[in-house]
């Protein structure tokens, strides 16, 4: 008969890549749905933000907060639209006299002042400023879609840009939309909006003011990677700003990097090999972040640096106060070639209500305190400075990734055991979030969390102990059809993982065998009803069962009040003595509560022993009646071993080979007996209990007793009477010490026959 189980162990891997497949498989369509990628951007971002905490902001952004300690200082009003535009000019002023690179106002400009005189200061600070970007608003508009008769056929959706008044768009560098969604969670911005013409948004033209100074070593770095492109440089960054939604420098670029998007790659090769010398580091970081920009979609993540006002933040009159000269101010809020960012923003929640100019962010405080618009763009800036955007991984990546992810998960849980297996899920799992947050917290990489983690991790977990499970009910059926209705399944179940494969119905193997009686069992049958006394043994023998199947073991025979147990394996293990002796404790323990549990009911006090070795499993019966048992000298002295508690008065007497090396239980040498129809003396231990829970009393009792015994071997007869008959003042229920105190006495009056040996024969039963 072939080797079913080396026939399993060689199919294993097959089962396990099969399983892989079909979790990477799973992983892959739960990818692909939009409602799963709606939970990763609502959960999976918050969880890597929080876990990541907060990090240090770029230098090169400054917030000036338009608030309320300003308000209250300059005795404005709270709602920033209601503060003149000549103070707008002063703060120009004093941006520009700090030197700030560019200045941004996330305020709208596009109705005129109550006071015209206002907007022309304002709009003569931001010309003498020269680098001052505004904000364009966006209006969103219906219009109606007819057929050819006129009759309508719908609706189309439009968002049409709204410019500062006429003045202020003149006297402005450039001007920018910068849309953000009021109705959800803000993860993302724009950084050219299609809707709008495929304008650029405020950050990203903030961002080309900030990088003009790099824009001829870029564009000269793309004529030498692709030299039939001809882009002239920019001569101002007026220039390069200038008519950015229609054919200007940024539209065109944008179009190149679109129609071949191979350049990017060739172009941070060639930036990459670029020596020092000829580009310095901050001018390759500038070109690496522009070109980043360009290669990027229309749609960034942002990296948010961390709660309300992480970005550095100025109060707007701090601004104010700042020395009116045409000398570069420094001070501790330096400004000098720094990107500014000119907007709402509330220190508290109850300031941030009156005003809501906020949006819900992975950073959103407890106290309802929201990051407001002008962080946002400031944010998306810095995020475009440094080039740390969140970048989640291409969807045709991640397809990929999860497929090999869920083939590594599926087919490690298929070929491992469930405990094996679980903890190779744990360890998998670990490993994979803590590279997930490395990857997230240094490089701004977002690697899938929700599908990896919380579907294909305990999918192939439980395909993997579903299907072993399934392999195993496979087996041990192969394996009761070989040995046909003479073979119990309680045995096969037992036996089919310890003993190996079965090929008939006879094994010899090594085992423990824990041998059980009731004391005075034939006295209580005669006082009870048969009925009455099957339920008795019914409930004695459920308290019984329990230890020994929870402990590995197998019922082998029950007669009468006998029980049978026995713990089998291919070869001499020391497991198996150990689960028979821990299931003995367990056993007395429960037949303790067991017998105080109902009152009036008969107790049934228990002898136990103990042995191993060798035994034979093996069918016996004829015709067509077979028990599969334990046959053996092992299982006949276990059970005369039992036995001979009644003589010495103990509890659990244990062989010493099935107790050696197992030092964590209590036991006690009570002698070497010949048992009733044995050849071959057997030294036996009283098995105490577990060294954990001894106490000092039964360490004293067995102290004594092993002194004892020792006059006892060497033949002082009187002296180990002694000994026996003061352990039985201080210990009168000691049974062993009683067997032999009477064999002492016996031994004064009457000395025993030369040669004599200490071996004890036990003639009866």
């Amino acid at each position: 008969m072939p080797d079913t189980r080396l026939i399993s162990h060689m199919r294993r891997p097959l089962k396990g890549l099969a399983l892989g497949l079909v979790i990477g498989l799973l992983g892959s369509l739960a990818t692909s749905l939009p409602r799963v990628s709606q939970l990763e951007e609502d959960f999976e971002l918050n969880w890597l933000f929080h876990l990541r905490g907060a990090i240090q902001a770029s230098p090169e952004v400054i917030v000036v907060a338009i608030d309320e300690q300003s308000a209250q200082k300059l005795a404005l009003p709270s709602k920033p639209n209601e503060w003149p535009r000549d103070l707008h000019a002063q703060l120009v002023e004093r941006l520009a006299q700090a030197g700030a690179r560019v200045i941004c106002f996330d305020l709208t400009f596009d109705t005129p002042s109550r006071t015209p005189q206002q907007d022309v200061q304002f709009a003569a600070a931001i010309n003498r400023a020269a680098n001052v970007v505004l904000t364009d608003s966006l209006r969103k508009e219906t219009a109606r879609q007819t057929n050819a008769s006129g009759q309508p056929i719908g609706e189309i959706y439009l968002e049409r840009v709204s410019a500062p008044i006429p003045a202020l768009e003149q006297a402005a560098l450039a001007h920018a939309p910068f849309p953000l969604p009021k109705e959800s969670r803000v993860n993302t911005f724009w950084t050219f909006k299609s809707s709008a013409g495929d304008s650029p948004t405020l950050p990203v033209i903030a961002f080309q003011i900030y990088a003009f100074d790099a824009y001829d070593d870029f564009l000269g770095l793309l004529r030498r990677v692709s030299p039939h492109l001809t882009i002239a440089p920019p001569v101002s960054a007026k220039a390069l700003v200038a008519s950015s939604d229609a054919g200007g420098l940024i539209t065109t670029l944008r179009n190149v990097f679109t129609s071949d998007p191979q350049l990017g790659e060739r172009m941070a090769r060639e930036l990459k090999n670029t020596n020092d010398q000829d580009l310095t580091p901050e001018k390759k970081h500038l070109i690496q972040s522009l070109l980043s920009l360009y290669r990027s979609s229309e749609v960034a993540y942002l990296n948010f640096h961390g709660p309300p006002r992480s970005i550095a933040t100025v109060p707007y009159y701090e601004v104010l106060n700042l020395p009116n000269s045409d000398a570069k101010v420094r001070s501790v809020n330096d400004f000098e070639g720094k990107a500014v960012f000119v907007g709402f923003s509330a220190f508290s929640q109850p300031e941030q209500d009156r005003v809501r100019d906020d949006y819900e962010t992975v950073f959103s405080q407890p106290s309802g305190l929201n990051i407001s618009g002008v962080e946002i763009a400031a944010t998306a800036f810095a995020n475009l400075l440094e080039d740390r955007p969140v970048r989640p991984i291409p969807f045709p990546m991640q397809l990929g990734f999860v497929a090999l992810w869920g083939i590594a998960l599926g087919a490690g849980c298929r070929m491992l055991r469930p405990v094996g297996a679980a903890a190779f899920v744990l360890i998998l799992a670990s490993a994979y979030l803590l590279v997930a947050l490395r990857q997230f917290s240094v490089a701004g990489m977002w690697l899938p969390l929700i599908v990896p983690l919380f579907l294909q991790a305990p999918a192939a977990l439980f395909g993997g102990v579903l299907l072993n499970y399934r392999d195993a009910r496979r087996e041990r059926k192969l394996i009761k059809r070989a040995f046909g209705y003479f073979l119990p399944d309680k045995i096969v179940d037992q036996l089919v993982e310890n003993v190996g494969p079965i090929n008939s119905a006879d094994q010899l193997v090594y085992g423990a065998c824990l041998a059980t009686d009731v004391e005075k069992y034939t006295t209580l049958a005669e006082t009870m009803s048969p009925r009455d006394l099957g339920q008795l043994m019914n409930e004695y023998y459920a308290e019984l069962f329990k230890p020994v199947e929870r402990l590995g073991g197998v019922v082998s025979e029950v007669v009468g009040d006998a029980m049978l147990a026995i713990w089998a394996a291919s070869s001499a293990q020391t497991s198996v003595r150990r689960q028979a002796c821990e299931a003995a404790l367990d056993i007395v323990e429960a037949l303790e509560r067991f017998n105080k549990a109902v009152v009036g009911r008969p107790a049934l006090p228990t002898r136990f022993g103990l042995h191993s070795g060798q035994m034979f499993l093996g069918s016996i019966g004829a015709s067509h009646h077979y028990e599969y048992q334990a046959v053996g000298d092992m299982v006949n002295t276990a059970t005369r071993i039992q036995g001979l508690s009644k003589y010495l008065g103990t509890r659990i007497l244990a062989s010493e080979a099935t107790a050696d090396e197992l030092e964590e239980f209590l036991t006690r040498p009570v002698g070497c007996f010949l048992l009733a129809g044995k050849t071959e003396a057997v030294c036996l231990v009283e098995l105490g209990g577990r060294k954990k829970d001894s106490n000092p009393q039964v360490t004293l009792l067995y102290q004594k007793f092993a002194d004892a015994l020792e006059a006892y071997r060497t033949r002082q007869w009187r002296e180990a009477a002694s000994k026996f008959s003061d352990i039985l003042d201080v210990f009168p229920e000691d049974g062993p010490s009683r067997f032999y105190l009477h064999r002492c006495e016996a031994y004064v009056l009457s000395p025993p026959d030369e040669p004599w040996q200490p071996t004890v024969r036990i003639d009866q039963k």
